[in-house]
């Protein structure tokens, strides 16, 4: 099993609640995603994300499917100019 974690900071923390609601639209919508949950930063510390995206996949292949999935490259479409910093890390599990 494969996780990917997606660490958001957007140029308007405003937009953050929005992006939660778009990418939990996801789930159900592609297949590749094995279990999705998105966080929205509660502290608001300066070190602070505004938002952390978790999925899981069966495999690389899967994550790559999602990635490429056409509802996964419009919430992308959003997303992406919004933000200000973005980290990823993905590993296994």
């Amino acid at each position: 099993m494969l996780t990917h974690v997606v660490l958001m900071k957007f140029a308007d923390p405003g937009d953050a609640p929005e992006a939660k609601k778009l990418l939990e639209g996801l789930r159900g919508r592609v297949e590749q995603i094995g279990d999705l949950s998105v966080g929205l930063d509660v502290i608001g510390s300066e070190v602070s994300y505004d938002l952390c995206l978790t999925t899981t996949h069966d495999s690389a292949e899967a994550l790559r499917g999602y990635q490429e999935h056409p509802a996964h490259l419009e919430v992308a479409t959003w997303l992406r100019p919004r933000l200000a910093a973005r980290a990823v890390v993905d590993h296994l599990t």
